[in-house]
């Protein structure tokens, strides 16, 4: 099983980090690349890069007779499938064992045993490891899900018996909602996975969600690498995930390691895999399925055990036994990653694109440092602050692929100093120019439910439903408006203004709009007025970094401002201000905007569920937007008649095209 190179059959800030512990033990990497991904990170960081064309996953990333050829075209002996993709594929795995090529993951068996949420889960029943009671019958007719779910009771998850990450998983809180959650799962499993196949599952109410990191080697060696917890979830999507867990005693530390191993033994598992588990109120653990890969969260078992968990994924693959036995395996302090995601948290977190105006993390990883008594780890994965991602300033972020664009991971000493940590990193690494949840994540770890570490599986979205504070944008102050203008008043497009602002000098009159708020500023020298209010405002140069020390009446504090071209991005703690001049047009006339409907970002047309010529009622779905693995539908503003559907399902979109056009009834 020796190899040399190494083809990662995947993107992003996953690819990045297979690549880094990959060439710190001798191997070569291969890149391959969409055409969206033409000038990405991961591909200028290989030693080689193939082309595979395509702009969504199916014509590119997901394309297994493309991969396979690029690692006939580079002489690639082994394949690193990432996570996501066709990491869980058993027919991938298999297929690159076929072609004589090494496969850094689990056997086809393996992926295929664990792959089925049904039957992994009978096999889990059958080892005595606790399941969620649920269906997984061969029956899929709806009259049959149906009975099974009035016979398990509500609340309840309908969940695909295929792929993972929270895809064709709906959650049903009363018998009414059954028939579109079905359907709906139906639709985004098959197009995710291609498998429309569905189990039902009791819903833990309350419950967190915990999970235990399990390495095996090919010679029956099995170890647990300890517990970490993700119930800080909206939509089923982990935002922030740490360990060890807040919330896990020693009992049930111990208990779910040995079912966990237990869980990898009955399969035969061999290299990296997570065994999910969720857990009630009175600490009673449930399997809920096993991911044969890679973790999106491995950074904080990294952290906490010294480890590099691709390295062991290498290692394991060349035929070697596992480094550690059980006995051997220490923990130390707390970890916590926070996933840096390209959505709105303030407006539905709606997936967003663009190109990326500033990103330069090297702030909040400088003085970042190893710990000591570490088991051999290179110094960067025990930095107190590591940032992963596959992004660079100037790139665009596409709708095609997962909306997580990278992942900010601190180490401390305890869970207190982990969170102080991870608050002070998101405000040091910011992004710009694409809208994020950056500062949402900052205000996540310093709420008193997280830092209480009393967060389940239900927090986010019902804060998110209830629009409690955490889930209102913080709006810009007159600092923020004030250091926009001065930076403005400073270029030629600023117009005199009639009024004296101080004695002997000339004053700029400067226009600003912010997230739908207009104010005229005056500037005159270093003094901005603004209203009854006067600023006195400093600029200081942009140091290496793009930070600039910014004077606010006599008080110097370092802030990141950015001119883009087309508006002025202030950040403050976390949150990105973006000022730009007002525009001259009047509003959108709110009833010719009824009259239409109009793609909310880019992306692929998933559903259309009505045809020109068809009556319709006020709030009636009319299609269906997909991106960044994530469902958007858009209703009926108004009763009236379908005019025109200009769109078919799978057709690639723009933000704010016309999909569907209405003819709405005389109010």
């Amino acid at each position: 099983m020796s190899f040399s190179k190494i083809l990662i059959a995947n993107r992003g800030e996953i690819a990045c980090r297979v690549m880094r512990s990959a060439r710190s033990l001798g191997y070569r990497t291969v890149a391959v690349f969409s055409v969206p991904d033409a000038a990405s990170p991961h591909v200028a960081q290989a030693d080689e890069a193939v082309a595979l064309g395509g702009l969504a996953a199916a014509d590119s990333y997901l394309r297994i007779d493309a991969i396979l050829a690029a690692c006939r075209r580079t002489g690639a002996e082994a394949v690193h499938p990432g996570y996501g993709f066709l990491s869980e594929r058993a027919d991938f795995a298999q297929a690159c064992v076929d072609a004589g090529l090494v496969f850094i993951g689990p056997p086809a068996a393996a992926i295929t045993a664990m792959g089925d949420k049904a039957g992994a889960k009978r096999r889990m029943l059958a080892a005595n490891v606790p399941c969620v009671p649920g269906y997984l019958g061969d029956d899929q007719s709806d009259a049959a899900l149906t009975a099974q779910a009035d016979a398990l009771g509500y609340p309840l998850l309908v969940k695909a018996v295929a792929g993972g990450g929270g895809r064709g998983m709906r959650l049903v809180q009363a018998p009414g909602e059954l028939a579109d959650a079905l359907a709906g799962a139906r639709r985004e499993a098959t197009s995710a996975f291609g498998d429309g196949t569905l189990m039902l599952e009791r819903l833990v109410a309350g419950g967190r969600h915990i999970e235990i990191q399990v390495f095996a080697d090919a010679h029956g060696n099995v170890v647990q690498l300890g517990e970490r917890d993700c119930s800080a979830q909206r939509r089923r999507q982990k935002v922030i995930e740490e360990s060890p867990s807040p919330f896990v005693d020693a009992a049930l530390r111990e208990a779910m390691g040995r079912d966990a191993v237990a869980a990898a033994r009955a399969v035969g598992y061999v290299g990296a895999g997570t065994v999910e588990f969720i857990v009630d109120a009175q600490r009673r653990h449930y399997f809920l399925e096993m991911n044969t890969r890679l973790q999106v969260e491995h950074p904080v078992t990294e952290c906490v055990t010294g480890l590099d968990l691709v390295e062991w994924q290498l290692r394991v693959a060349a035929g070697e036994a596992l480094p550690l036995r059980q006995d051997q395996v220490r923990w130390t302090g707390h970890a916590v990653e926070a996933r840096l995601y390209a959505e709105d948290p303030y407006d539905g977190f709606a997936p967003q694109t663009g190109r990326i105006a500033f990103w330069r993390p090297a702030r909040a990883t400088r003085a970042g440092r190893a710990d000591a008594g570490t088991q051999g780890v290179p110094a960067a994965t025990l930095a107190s602050v590591r940032i992963d991602d596959g992004i660079a300033e100037g790139g665009v972020v596409s709708p095609f692929y997962d909306a997580m664009l990278a992942k900010v991971v601190v180490h401390g000493r305890d869970r207190a100093d982990a969170l102080r940590r991870l608050a002070a990193a998101l405000e040091d690494a910011p992004l710009v120019g694409v809208r994020n949840n950056g500062r949402y994540l900052r205000d996540l770890a310093r709420h008193p439910e997280f830092v209480a570490g009393a967060v389940t599986t239900r927090c986010l979205d019902d804060w998110a439903a209830a629009r409690a504070p955490i889930n209102v944008a913080p709006p810009a102050d007159d600092e923020d408006w004030a250091i926009a203008a001065a930076l403005r008043s400073q270029g030629p497009d600023a117009a005199p203004d009639s009024g004296p602002l101080a004695l002997g000098v000339a004053s700029r009159r400067v226009a600003l709009a912010c997230a739908g708020v207009t104010r005229a500023l005056a500037v005159a020298g270093s003094r901005v007025r603004l209203g009854e209010r006067e600023i006195d405002v400093v600029l200081h140069p942009a140091d290496a970094e793009g930070w600039r020390a910014v004077e606010i009446d006599g008080v110097r504090r370092q802030r990141l401002v950015v001119d883009d071209g087309q508006g002025v991005h202030v950040v403050r703690e976390a949150a990105v201000h973006r000022f730009t001049e007002p525009s001259p047009w009047a509003r959108p006339d709110p009833a010719a905007a009824a009259r239409v409907a109009r793609a909310p970002v880019a992306g692929v047309v998933a559903h259309v569920s009505v045809a020109a010529g068809q009556r319709v009622a006020a709030g009636q779905p009319l299609v269906c937007v997909e991106a960044m693995k994530m469902e958007m539908w858009l209703n009926a503003a108004a009763a009236g008649v379908v005019r025109a559907v200009n769109v078919v399902a799978r057709d690639t979109v723009a933000s704010g095209a016309v999909l569907v056009e209405l003819e709405l009834d005389p109010v």
